[in-house]
């Protein structure tokens, strides 16, 4: 299989999971931007309306966390399924196993397209005008989209040895929710090394607060850091290729007995 049809294989395999989703749901495609819509409502009543959290941006800030959160969170825990759900076929036809989880991330990178319209729209209605800052946010989602491919391709993996671990990366995104700054602001620590300290160890925070800066500051993220974020995405996604190619009879054959 070239490069070209593996490609070809998993973009058709994700549009029709894509349809398949639409057609469960009476909303269908609308979902794709109201289930996150829902979660953001969710957050604002909590954070705004009952603790009463004094930000005026508080809406925008954190419509630029969670909906971008929500696509890494989503993506991770779906994908890392994906060898284990499609044991059916698996038990049918040899194919590369990579290609299970990267039709689901490539299926919810559809549906962030259409978040990522909303989330501009409602910048743009809020005042934050489009800048020249805004091609900083190129890099960001392509380092955020090497992240969710590494993370997903081990994922898949470890759910394939034992279904248990996906409990466990759900688990992991909650966490992730809690200590990223989803709807609190990473630099607003009072300890200047504590900031430092969890833009460092948590890539995810610092993804969040990379989009908060391009979108809402029109400022470039930290580039170094940038930079060693995606090089350790890079290697990770590199390493979780050569992991699901060379054990792929065996995963094979944990998925069918999963």
């Amino acid at each position: 299989m070239t490069f070209r049809h593996y490609f070809t294989l998993v973009d058709t395999m994700a549009r029709m999971a894509l349809k398949a989703d639409a057609a469960r749901f009476f909303f269908g495609y609308l979902w794709w931007v109201l289930e996150p819509l829902l979660y953001v409502a969710v957050f604002y009543v909590v954070f705004e309306v009952v603790l009463g959290n004094k930000r005026p941006d508080f809406l925008v800030f954190l419509m630029c966390g969670k909906l971008t959160f929500i696509w890494f969170s989503k993506s991770v825990n779906q994908a890392s399924r994906s060898i284990v759900a499609s044991k059916g076929l698996i038990g049918k036809v040899d194919v590369p196993k990579s290609l299970f989880p990267l039709a689901t991330i490539q299926e919810g990178l559809y549906k962030q397209a259409s978040v990522f319209l909303l989330l501009f729209i409602v910048l743009w209605f809020k005042g934050y005008g489009v800048s020249p800052g805004w091609a900083w946010l190129i890099p960001v989602v392509l380092v955020n989209y090497l992240m969710i491919v590494g993370l997903s391709l081990f994922g898949a993996f470890l759910v394939c040895l034992a279904f248990d671990f996906s409990m466990l990366i759900s688990l992991g995104m909650i966490f992730l929710l809690f200590t990223s700054g989803i709807f609190w602001d990473v630099r607003g620590l009072a300890d200047p090394a504590m900031t430092e300290a969890v833009l460092v160890l948590n890539p995810v925070a610092f993804i969040i607060d990379a989009y908060r800066q391009v979108l809402m500051e029109g400022a470039a993220p930290d580039l170094a850091h940038l930079a060693a974020v995606a090089a350790g995405a890079a290697a990770l996604v590199a390493a979780g290729v050569l992991l699901l190619r060379r054990t792929s009879r065996f995963l094979a054959l944990k998925a069918i007995t999963a």
